[in-house]
């Protein structure tokens, strides 16, 4: 168990990297005068999927793909099911109905796509191109649709300076980079603590860890009231995760698919997108967090007492 304290400071170190990056990209945006409506569906959820891009590149280098697509998929669950759940209890959240028809389709489709291309027990290197040929599709129309469109999240997180820019950028990379290497380092031997294989460590316990610069920047998204910025983080970093990574990570090493604990993230990832659907208005309750609190639990619960046996 030597390693297993890395995690630590592989959580701190995703933290930090992930919310200067977060900084870096969106002041470097504001800079360059683009849309922030582009930003905020594009340049914003790319940053904080940034740990889990990290997580990916180290897992496929060492042999271990399926810690990055537990990963994936685990925090998937975590952004919906946690991190939006806790900006909803946080007085409950108001969607805007266009950016909901513009992001949840695409977010519900990705998971979706992912479980029939895994089917055949593999996602190969060229499922892997699939996933990113749908992930530029889509990158494309949200440009196009994002262009007519404001944000508050520049308002949010966005770092004029230049010097501030850079340096944060440069920072948040290097950080986010040794987040990457000292999770997966401290994964392997936390799954062997808890007797758990390499895809329920990176859904459970690795998932957490990258799903926290979007836990940091919905929380200051929320108590700003900017609630257009935590539902559309949370749904952009969903897309990211399952198309962008899933396909880089494919292709560099092809993923094992376990049918079972493939499934069940992927039923869970749906069913927590489909509880984010407004029902009458466009206002998410309190006590919509609390059923998206429970489905997490529920899952996290199956997940590691069906699967959790290497």
């Amino acid at each position: 168990m030597r390693e297993a304290w890395l995690i630590l400071p592989g959580v701190l170190a995703a933290a930090l990297g992930g919310e200067l990056f977060v900084r870096s990209t969106v002041g470097a945006a504001g800079r360059a005068r683009v849309a922030p409506g582009i930003v905020a569906a594009t340049v914003a959820a790319f940053a904080t999927s940034s740990p889990e891009l990290a997580v990916g590149l180290t897992a496929a280098s060492r042999g271990q793909p399926e810690i990055s697509l537990g990963d994936v998929l685990g925090s998937n669950v975590v952004n919906v099911g946690l991190v939006l759940a806790i900006a909803i209890l946080m007085g409950g959240l108001v969607a805007r109905r266009a950016d909901l028809r513009r992001d949840i389709p695409p977010a519900l489709a990705a998971p979706l796509l992912l479980a029939l291309l895994g089917a055949d027990g593999e996602l190969a290197r060229g499922d892997g191109v699939v996933l990113l040929l749908t992930f530029a599709g889509w990158f494309a129309v949200t440009v196009a649709q994002a262009a007519r469109e404001r944000s508050a999240i520049v308002g949010v997180l966005a770092d004029r300076t230049a010097g501030s820019v850079l340096r944060d950028g440069i920072l948040g990379l290097g950080l986010l980079i040794l987040a990457g290497r000292l999770i997966v380092l401290a994964a392997g031997d936390f799954g062997d603590l808890f007797g758990w294989d390499v895809f329920v460590v990176g859904a459970v316990l690795v998932a957490v860890a990258t799903s926290v610069p979007e836990l940091a920047t919905v929380v200051v998204a929320r108590l700003r009231h900017h609630d257009e910025v935590s539902v559309g983080t949370i749904l952009g970093s969903n897309i990211f995760n399952s198309l962008l990574i899933v396909g880089v990570v494919a292709v560099i090493a092809p993923i094992p698919v376990d049918g079972q604990e493939f499934g069940l993230a992927i039923v869970a990832g749906v069913v927590t997108m489909l509880l984010v659907i407004p029902w009458r208005s466009n206002r998410l309750p309190p006590p919509r967090g609390a059923l998206l609190l429970a489905a997490y639990a529920t899952y996290t619960w199956i997940l590691v007492q069906s699967h959790g046996a290497g």
